[in-house]
Order: C-alpha cells, then structure tokens, then sequence
C-alpha cells in the first residue's frame, strides 16, 4: 500500500500517517511469506542465486533473508531479525519471521481503531511465564563421553547430527565454577568440509585438522606418536628491514660475513627450539630453507604460514602455548597431549591430523559428501545443531516441539484475555491468536488438511491441557512430543517470543518516514519537453541567405 507523500525540500521527503503503518505492515508480511515454506523437516527449499553466478539450495531462514536485496525500511528491520536471532541463540530463524509477520497482521485491524501499539508487549510477560511453567529440566552431565544423557532427548534433526553436535559441543565446554559452563563453537570448532565419500565417513577429531602439508615432505616425518608440539607466532628466517634497506660493503669478505651473521642468526633461533626437543614446529610466520635443514636434519617436522585461528584450536586441543620469540620458551609453553600427527592425502590435497587429544578443548568436524551444495546445507543445520546443543548445556530445559508450546500459550493468553478490563482485551486477544501461525504453517508444509489438524489441536489445548500435544513436523500426525521426543530448546524459544513481540511493537510505533535521500530522475524527466514552432511568413526574410 502506497504511502502519501509530502515533499518537504529538493532532497527530503516524508511519509506519514496510519497509512504508513500499514505500508510497514504490507512489507513485514511479504518477507514473513518468502521463508514461511521452509519451516519444519518437510519444508520446502529456496535456490538463491549469488551475484557471482554461484547457486545456494537451502531451508534456512538467514541464509535466505541475508541474501535479499529489499528497499523498505520495514523489510529491512525483519531480516535483521532473523540475524539477530542467529547471533543470540543460533536457531529459530525462520520462526522469529513468521511469528513477527502474524503479530503484525491480527495487529492491523486495530491500527485505524486509534489501540496502542504497546498492548502487544504485555502478552510478552504473560508468554515468557506459561514457557517457564512447561519447561522440563534435563538432569546434564556435560562429562558424559559419549552423550547418552543428552541423546536420549534427540535434540536435532538426526541420530548422526545429534551425535555429532554433542560431542563437539561437550569436548569444547570450559567449567567456570558455581555451575556455569562456557561453549565458543565459532572459535574452537572448526567445520572442515572434503567433497567425496559418504556422509557417513564424517566424523567428530578429538583434535584439530588443516589444510597444510610438512615444509620438506621428503626429509619431515608425515607420521609421529605422541608428539611434543611447539607453536609459534614469530618468523623462523632472517629479520628483513620494514623500509628499503642499504647495506655499502668496502671489502670483498664483508658480504661472507654478512651472510655467516645471518646464518649465525637462523642457527640460534633453531637451537632454541631444538634444545626442548620437539617432534613438531608449527609457525604463523614464514620458516627459510636454512631453518628447514636445521630442524630436518634434528628430526622435527615443521608447518608454516597457519591461520592464527587454526594455531590457537591446535593450542586448545594439545595444552600448547603460542609463543611470540623463541628464546622466552618454557617446557610448560610445549604441547604433550596429543597422541597421533599424521599427514594424510584427501582427494588432490595432503591435510595434518593432530589426534586423539587428551581432554581437548578444539575439535574439528569433518564433513564427507557427494557435493560442495550438499556439504555446504549438512554444515548449515550442524551448526544450528550445535547452537541448540550448546543452549542446552548452557541452560538445561527443554520445551515441547511440533507448535505444542505456540498452541498451549495461545490457549493459556485466551484464557486470560476474559480478565483483562476495557477495551484492551481485543488486541491482547488477537495476539494470543497469533501464536497459533507456528503450527499452523508446520501443518501447511507437511501437506495435511490445514483447518481439520488446527481444529482437532485447538481442541485438545481447549482448557490449557495437554501441553505435549502437537503435530509431527515429518508425518503431519497429532501426537503427544514427549513420547516422540520431539523438543525445543527453551533458550531458543524464548528467545524467539521476545524478539518477535518487541520487534512487531516497534514497528507498529512508526508512523513516519523522513527519508533525506534525493530520488534519481530519469534521463531528461527535469526538462520541459519542447513544443513544435511553426514557421511564420515573416521569419523567413530575417534569416540569412546562403549565396549559391
């Protein structure tokens, strides 16, 4: 819906009035409806086109939205949304869409009715108290090896991304004291994709993996038990000047002595290292012929040019110290808790195992497929496998899944809506309503009779019972979620009402545009177009006459 526009200056205009909420309202539901397909394990996929030419098939919310080039100011604000969400809690991208755009609908019938966007809010208190009313602890043991507790719950998608999820989660928990538990997965684990072989050839490294090979693959062992590791983060050649550097020599022998210095140089930055023994060097920094001969020729195997993000995973997962000059090492600085380094050929590219790890605090998942678009959609529902893991341990509740929850806080705020005095309980009504968009839209994508399945479940939460009923996201059945152990995490959830609901007030608040951005005219649009002259009689005598 067009907004009216008032033209303030050359290069500033104004949209305003109710008109101008419902416009934002038009564009929130038309973002809401370009993912609403993809919601659930039966969704829909989206292929996005790249302005490189490359193609990205996906169900994902923000790999979707972030990829959408929108104008309106209000289209913007939804996928920042799902952005948000992602950073926050890492899952529920798609949700926070949807549940935002209903708000926002059942919300325009009461715009031109003079009701106050801020009604909306005070449903958010109200939701946030019946989650925490069917919430369920889980009893975690986040030392548990193999998971068990937590696999017994399924937390998402499959056995294998279950599997895979928790133990990369669980290996890289750091306990803070007084039952809190911190889990980075954006810095110490490592998603290393390798086209060719199954999906079941990927695996969870009680370690890390990169992409690099020895600096001397003929004279370097590829293989060592046990190793004694040391990381560094300065250059094992000689020190070059950051300017250009002029050196004048008067004798002929100078220049011997100037490269011996040189040598002396490398030769006691190597024996430095030597002298603690190690069986592997790894560098950030570049490492010269001359140092490769010296640590060669002592037996060590060295790794240069790494990421300062695959030096600190290493430093992580063999209790490693990096270190910035070789003469301030300790024997505390070198790493002993690996068990295995070993170079191995993948497809056309040689990759560096440091394995089987003591108590590591990096891994690396290693993901195998058919295809880099396969490989590239696995990794994208891992890592929301491993946000719903890592919320899980941080804190342990589980909601039921499959539009349970949605339906039993609709059912409960319609209940309450009957206490709430004046004219107040129509929208508060309304937006207990809105909830129910998850399930249905769940029902929707799996391809089952929308308004008998929605009737049925209404019935069933009628009274604010049977919290545990919902729809099977796979089957389209009616079932109880805690026999099938389909959950959400509570994180997650509340996470999903609260930005929802604030984001549907605040755009509800805005009845004006002020846009300070001069719009392009089209070529020639600012010149009056010229009218046809007709020749008079006497113009013709003033013109100048041009001799044959």
């Amino acid at each position: 819906m067009q907004a009216p526009v008032l033209v303030l200056k050359d290069s500033l205009t104004r949209e305003s009035g109710s008109k101008v909420q419902h416009a934002n309202i038009q564009a929130s539901k038309a973002v809401a409806d370009i993912i609403r397909t993809t919601l659930g394990p039966r969704s829909m996929l989206k292929m996005l086109l790249d302005a490189g030419g490359g193609i990205v098939v996906t169900n994902d919310g923000n790999s979707i939205l972030r990829e959408l080039d929108l104008a309106h100011p209000a289209a913007k604000s939804m996928i920042e949304l799902s952005r948000t969400q992602d950073e926050e809690v890492g899952d529920g991208t798609t949700s926070v869409i949807v549940l935002a755009g209903e708000m926002l609908h059942v919300a325009e019938a009461f715009i031109d009715k003079n009701f106050h966007p801020t009604l909306i809010i005070k449903l958010l208190k109200d939701a946030i108290a019946v989650l925490d009313k069917i919430a369920a602890p889980v009893e975690l043991c986040c030392n548990v090896g193999n998971g068990e507790e937590l696999y017994r719950y399924k937390i998402y998608w499959s056995i294998w991304g279950s599997n895979c999820s928790l133990d990369a989660t669980t290996t890289v928990g750091v306990d803070l004291g007084q039952g809190l538990r911190e889990v980075d997965i954006k810095k110490y684990i490592k998603v290393e994709k390798v086209p060719g072989g199954q999906l079941e050839d990927s695996k969870v490294l009680k370690g890390v993996m990169i992409n690099k090979d020895v600096v001397a693959p003929g004279k370097m062992r590829r293989k060592i038990i046990n190793p004694r590791i040391i990381l560094l983060d300065c250059p094992l050649e000689y020190k070059k000047g950051e300017n250009q550097t002029n050196a004048e020599l008067v004798r002929e022998e100078d220049w011997g002595i100037l490269l011996k210095m040189e040598e002396e140089y490398i030769e006691n930055l190597c024996m430095q290292i030597l002298k603690f023994k190690p069986d592997l060097v790894i560098t950030e920094k570049g490492l010269s012929d001359l140092a490769c001969h010296y640590l060669s020729k002592a037996g060590v195997s060295a790794i240069r040019r790494l990421r300062k993000t695959d030096n600190n995973r290493i430093a992580k997962a063999c209790g490693a110290v990096v270190v910035n000059r070789p003469d301030e090492l300790q024997e505390s600085d070198v790493g002993t808790r690996a068990g295995i380094f070993e170079v191995k050929k993948i497809g056309d590219e040689f990759f560096a195992f440091i394995d089987e790890c003591t108590d590591p605090k990096a891994c690396t998942v290693l993901l195998r497929g058919a295809s880099k678009d396969l490989l590239n959609e696995v990794e994208r529902n891992l890592q929301d496998a491993m946000s719903v893991a890592r919320n899980m341990i941080k804190n342990p509740k589980l909601v039921p899944g499959g539009g349970a929850t949605e339906l039993t806080v609709s059912a409960t705020l319609k209940q309450k809506s009957s206490s709430v005095e004046g004219i107040e309980k129509w929208p508060y009504e309304a937006a207990a309503i809105a909830f129910e968009a998850i399930p249905r839209t769940l029902a929707q994508n799996c391809g089952v009779n929308v308004i008998r399945t929605m009737t049925a479940l209404q019935g069933k939460h009628a009274n604010g019972e049977n919290a545990w009923i919902g729809i099977d996201g796979s089957t389209g059945a009616i079932t109880d979620m805690k026999e099938r152990k389909i959950w959400d995490a509570y994180n997650v959830k509340a996470q999903t009402f609260k930005t929802a609901i604030e984001a549907a007030c605040m755009l509800l608040r805005i009845d004006d545009i002020v846009s300070g951005i001069k719009k392009k005219q089209a070529p020639g649009a600012g010149q009056a177009p010229s009218k046809p002259t007709i020749e008079q009689e006497g113009d013709a005598d003033n013109e100048q006459m041009i001799p044959e």
